[in-house]
């Protein structure tokens, strides 16, 4: 009985904690579908909001888009595109540069590796802030001022917390496995490709849904390198847009933006929710 209970108070505070989180995101859908004078009432406090509007207007989206892109900016389609290719890239080259330096770390003995390893993880203490001005006068003296290679080049690199998180668990594959691979010709990249990193599937879902998120969403890195219309992200029409439609009677178009670029950040955790989780409770960051 007194086991029934605990589990019955531990599912009450998980479900409470969900309803808790996912109520902004649920006020924010509701006031999305609300008319003009009901949502800026809802949201400039003098006025209710209803758990679901009671004429949901779901032109409303549609019309967020086409403003989003009609003044400013060539069009959502292009933000959007601009944000795919970015973001995709970016996943692809951060995976694969912090995997391959990972394994190094964990795998290769050379002298000097373990200084390495700690300066390494030295530059994880140093803000983007630090960094931002110097990167921007080497992008500039390369041309690359006003194009996508600045935010996609960086990430094929490495990343100093993905590489850590990579070398952790991969020095608990064991050794045994690999030195078979060695035998049967395998080379060492040949290891990390077809071995190492169909292992570490926990730690690549941790990776990319981060990185997806953390690109998705960045806005300083464009605002800086990308100058031109066709080269926004949608991090940056959405603020053009807020700067534009940011009164209490543009709130509901504004609330649809929002969410319409929050979907991508959604499905990805909800198709990588396996990994992702098994990843965390996994020894993916034990030393």
């Amino acid at each position: 009985m007194n086991r029934m209970l605990y589990r019955a108070f531990q599912y009450t505070l998980l479900v409470s904690g969900a309803v808790i989180m996912l109520l902004p995101l649920w006020w924010m859908f509701v006031v999305s579908l609300e008319t003009p004078e009901r949502a800026g009432a809802a949201v400039g406090g003098t006025g209710g909001i209803a758990l679901w509007p009671e004429s949901p207007q779901w032109l409303n989206y549609p019309q967020a888009l086409r403003e989003m892109g009609s003044v400013q900016w060539q069009g959502f389609l292009n933000a959007l595109a601009n944000s795919i290719v970015i973001t995709t890239l970016v996943v692809i080259g951060t995976v694969l540069s912090s995997s391959l330096v990972g394994f190094a770390f964990a795998r290769i003995r050379f002298r000097g590796s373990r200084t390495l390893f700690i300066i390494m993880l030295g530059t994880m203490m140093l803000p983007g802030q630090v960094t931002l001005i110097p990167l921007f006068i080497l992008f500039r003296n390369l041309g690359w001022i006003d194009s996508l290679l600045p935010l996609i080049v960086p990430a094929f690199f490495g990343n100093a917390f993905f590489i850590f998180m990579y070398r952790q668990f991969i020095a608990q594959i064991p050794e045994s496995l690999i030195e078979a691979a060695k035998v049967d010709g395998y080379t060492l990249v040949e290891v990390w490709w077809k071995i190492i990193l169909p292992l570490c599937k926990p730690v690549t879902a941790i990776c990319a849904v981060f990185t997806f998120i953390y690109v998705w969403n960045d806005f300083m890195g464009p605002l800086v390198y990308l100058h031109s219309d066709e080269q926004a992200t949608l991090a940056v029409a959405l603020n053009s847009f807020r700067n534009q439609y940011g009164g209490l009677e543009d709130v509901h178009l504004l609330m649809a933006a929002s969410l319409v670029t929050m979907v991508p950040c959604i499905a990805l955790f909800v198709a990588a929710q396996r990994q992702f989780i098994e990843g965390l409770t996994r020894g993916a960051v034990k030393g």
